[in-house]
């Protein structure tokens, strides 16, 4: 039985589209925490944020994950915060193999500008937003198994190096 890959990094990033091409690639599940947090709530982690708080968000979160952790055979794209709680970071070094899709603050910026569902970036300046949330989780995204540098890469580009990496 092949451990569980887990995609992690910056909101943005594209762990939800890497992820999905990646369980077709590898005929494994995918899960989608944010969208499974989602539909459980019956509402969009924007609102959550909004009508809840993010501590509210982070105990679902944490919840949701762990109980995905648990499953066999399946792609996950953990949230963009998701790496940071020890826990969920515990179960995935342990029996999962993670993947850090890395991207430059600058290129996040250019798919950023066109969106206004990320709660953590609703106000204030963008970049500074983004170049602070990137400074307190890249040392919990560098303890990832492998880091992947994305900024010139292609989906199908990345997909190769984490199927290369994975199945080796």
């Amino acid at each position: 039985m092949k451990k569980n890959l887990i995609l992690t990094g910056m909101m943005g990033v594209g762990k939800s589209t890497i992820g999905r091409i990646l369980s077709k690639k590898l005929n494994m599940k995918f899960a989608d925490i944010d969208k499974i947090i989602e539909k459980r709530e019956l509402t969009s982690i924007k609102d959550i944020f909004e009508n809840r708080g993010e501590r509210y968000f982070r105990k679902i979160e944490k919840k949701v994950t762990l109980k995905i952790l648990k499953k066999e055979n399946i792609v996950i794209a953990l949230g963009g915060g998701a790496f940071i709680n020890q826990s969920i970071r515990y179960v995935v070094l342990r029996n999962c193999v993670s993947f850090w899709l890395n991207m430059d603050v600058k290129n996040l910026i250019q798919r950023f500008n066109k969106t206004k569902n990320r709660p953590l970036l609703a106000s204030g300046d963008l970049e500074e937003n983004l170049r602070e949330i990137y400074k307190k989780r890249i040392k919990f995204y560098k303890l990832a198994n492998y880091n992947l540098r994305c900024n010139k890469l292609s989906k199908g580009e990345i997909v190769k190096k984490i199927l290369d990496l994975y199945e080796n």
